[in-house]
């Protein structure tokens, strides 16, 4: 049986990927996002970082099937662009989503592979960190939207991607909410015991160090005197 902190470790860590910067769901329509700017974060590279890391993995948690390309390189003075692929719906598939009270015999069709996403898998881009795989250009059937990171904050960064995108927010359930909050007051309670904790320690170091300090003082008075 897991302990209760274990178990508490174990939720903190699911719902910090499940909630937060960058938990939504994507349209169907978007195939990749691909990732490119600087491996160090000075420059104007330090926003897209920290897009990279907090929101980045939340994103692909919602969206595992979506690729997610990060293509990082030793160009400080270059360029920190985010791309985000497109797949060109169909006029059936328009109407579909337009008209979504009415089904068609057989179920939905599967959607159609475009651009990158048709190719096989080893001959399509993946991460770096050594600038490998820039964006490539719009496939047959894509279109292409960017982002400019540069200089600009992770929140800007991740704003603005919402709404190029129309992704939707995830909210946390009622349980997800009460959980939320018990693993907020653990660590309250948690941060306190450690003050609690340090004092003794530090009083327990302090009087062991006094003693100490008299134990070779009374050595010294006793060699003294022989």
């Amino acid at each position: 049986m897991v302990n209760p902190g274990t178990r508490m470790n174990l939720l903190r860590a699911l719902l910090a990927l499940r909630h937060g910067p960058g938990a939504a769901i994507l349209p169907p329509e978007i195939t990749r996002i691909h990732m490119d700017f600087a491996i160090r974060w000075n420059d104007g590279h330090f926003g897209p970082r920290k897009f990279w890391v907090n929101c980045l993995p939340r994103l692909k948690f919602w969206n595992p099937a979506v690729p997610m390309i990060v293509n990082r390189s030793t160009k400080q003075e270059g360029p920190a662009t985010m791309s985000i692929y497109f797949r060109q719906l169909s006029a059936d598939e328009t109407a579909s989503t337009s008209t979504s009270a009415t089904a068609t015999p057989g179920g939905p069709k599967k959607p159609v592979l475009t651009g990158l996403s048709a190719l096989p898998l080893a001959q399509q881009p993946r991460s770096s960190v050594s600038g490998e795989f820039p964006a490539p250009p719009a496939g047959e059937g894509e279109r292409v939207v960017t982002i400019d990171m540069k200089n600009v904050h992770s929140d800007r960064i991740l704003e603005e991607f919402l709404a190029k995108t129309g992704a939707r927010l995830v909210k946390p359930t009622p349980n997800e909410e009460v959980e939320m909050r018990q693993v907020r007051e653990r660590e309250e309670k948690g941060d306190a015991d450690r003050v609690i904790v340090k004092a003794f320690m530090d009083d327990k170091r302090k009087k062991q160090a006094m003693l100490e300090k008299i134990k070779q003082e009374a050595d010294a008075i006793k060699a003294a005197n022989q």
